[in-house]
């Protein structure tokens, strides 16, 4: 699992805390902090949905986990704006 490369494409969506992270060298810092809260989000959906839906195809409950966890962390994230979001074409 790529953990790292998730996160960086979640903050790579909020161009200001991209650009004050990189500008004051807290990027990769940053990066691997999320990183592995974003694992240990993942392996704790993981257990919680495999005791939810005893003998599911464990792919599928890992996918839907790391759907959850990421959801959890881009809540979390700073509050700048994704890119895209709050534009109107």
């Amino acid at each position: 699992m790529q953990y790292k490369t998730i996160v960086l494409e979640l903050i790579q969506d909020r161009p200001e805390l991209y650009e004050q992270l990189r500008s004051t060298k807290r990027l990769l810092p940053a990066m691997d902090a999320y990183a592995i809260e974003l694992k240990d989000s993942h392996d704790a959906w993981k257990d919680q949905l495999n005791q939810a839906k005893p003998g599911s195809d464990p792919r599928q409950i890992a996918a839907e986990a790391l759907e959850l966890a990421i959801e959890n962390l881009q809540a979390r994230l700073p509050s700048a704006s994704p890119r895209g979001q709050g534009q109107r074409a």
